[in-house]
């Protein structure tokens, strides 16, 4: 009996170690799951053992590649846990992955930053059944797109989702020399919406007097962004100079402020967790940005002579702000709007009165955007309540290319 015992207890013990002995998750594991910002596919690739672990991937998204490093890559028992730095819009997110290894899968749990949780299964590919990502044949079958909270997803083009015009020669934003150039300066105003002093960049076009008065052109930025990346993405002042230097927009006033409206408006490390600012902007916007503009510089002050227009999260700021104050603003544009944009019937609740206000109503995409989705469902809403609206769907991503293209199509048309 003691002789029984004794084996059953070593049988426990033995069983017991190699449960604690962590799984073995070398080789590459492949996966494809919806984001915020569209699907993405990563080829993950292990080497090593729980001791001395490393993880990298190859991930693509919008049809685009990129090679990862993943840091802080720990493996205990069954529970793989490591870390990614995503740079989106100038701005690093930290992504963190916790996953439950099995012997032909790992259910994955990925934190990205505080505003989205997804889940996720990669799937143990053979070496010689491996394709880059996107690729697939009979014998390695794609793993099923899981939907997990966030706003990515297939991008699905209807008949509508085409380009309205030609994309725009090279050059529109490089310097030309003997053309009249315009004056760009950063100020300073106070603004009691955030009860601090906060700063804008200002364009005043060639030839600029107080004696004429000008239209007005408020241009907003990305969650990643500030009064600055405007200037990143394009040249908003040269790119203007050259337009009225041939002829084809009216000289205007353009004004690129800083729409996080919080004390401290800058990105920092998680520029996703200021999305709130981003909301309380509508009063600095309107009761403090506007006002400054108009008592410092010789605007045009009614809504006919002001626009407002934005990429990304300043594309839903402009379609949600412009669109809900008519009395203030008669031209709108969304460049590749962000999930803060509100649902269409929030954003226009009377298609009569709004059709009688607009002067125009600007939506675009790229194709390649894994957010057009929000900018189809508008599109579609306004065709149905037919509201008049420009929808250009252009061959981009969500990317500077085009915003810049969309800027540059929109200065055109506004104000005349």
């Amino acid at each position: 009996m003691k002789k029984t015992s004794i084996l059953l207890l070593c049988g426990v013990i033995g069983w017991l170690a190699c449960a604690a002995r962590a799984a073995d998750i070398s080789g590459q594991w492949q996966t494809e799951f919806d984001t915020q910002i569209g699907p993405q596919k990563y080829l993950f690739v292990f080497q090593g053992n729980e001791a001395k672990l490393t993880a990298k991937a190859t991930a693509e998204m919008n049809g685009q590649k990129r090679e990862v490093e993943f840091k802080e890559v720990k493996l205990a028992g069954d529970t793989l846990t490591f870390m990614e730095l995503f740079k989106f819009q100038d701005n690093e997110l930290r992504i963190d992955y916790t996953g439950k290894v099995g012997d032909r899968e790992i259910k994955f749990t990925r934190k990205v930053g505080d505003v989205a949780t997804e889940e996720l299964v990669a799937k143990r590919v053979e070496v010689a059944a491996v394709r880059a990502p996107g690729a697939t044949d009979a014998a390695t079958p794609t793993p099923p797109r899981r939907r997990s909270g966030g706003f990515g997803g297939p991008i699905v083009l209807g008949p509508d989702d085409k380009p309205a015009f030609d994309d725009p020669p090279a050059g529109i934003d490089e310097k030309r020399e003997g053309i009249p150039q315009g004056k760009l300066e950063m100020i300073s105003y106070d603004s009691k919406t955030v009860g601090a002093t906060r700063k804008m960049q200002v364009y005043t076009p060639p030839g600029y007097s107080k004696d004429k008065k000008y239209p007005v052109l408020y241009l907003l930025h990305g969650i990643g962004g500030d009064e600055t990346e405007w200037l990143r993405f394009a040249k908003p002042d040269v790119l203007l100079d050259n337009l009225i230097a041939d002829g084809k927009a009216v000289p205007m006033i353009i004004v690129m402020p800083n729409g996080r409206a919080q004390k401290d408006d800058r990105a920092g490390p998680n520029a996703m967790a200021t999305a709130p600012a981003f909301a309380v902007f509508e009063r600095d916007l309107l009761d403090d940005v506007i006002p400054a503009i108009e008592s410092r510089y010789s605007a045009q002050a009614d809504r006919e002579h002001r626009a407002l227009a934005g990429l990304s999260m300043g594309g839903g700021q402009s379609l949600n702000f412009g669109l809900a104050h008519l009395d203030t603003f008669a031209w709108v544009g969304g460049f590749s709007s962000a999930p803060n944009t509100k649902p269409a019937e929030q954003l226009v609740p009377d298609p009569a009165a709004a059709s009688k206000q607009l002067k125009l109503l600007w939506l675009s995409c790229g194709n390649k955007d894994g957010l057009i989705r929000i900018s189809q469902g508008i599109h579609v809403y306004l065709k149905e309540k037919n509201v008049s609206h420009v929808w250009h769907v252009d061959g981009n991503g969500h990317d500077a290319t085009h915003w810049r293209n969309n800027l540059w199509l929109f200065a055109q048309r506004i104000f005349k």
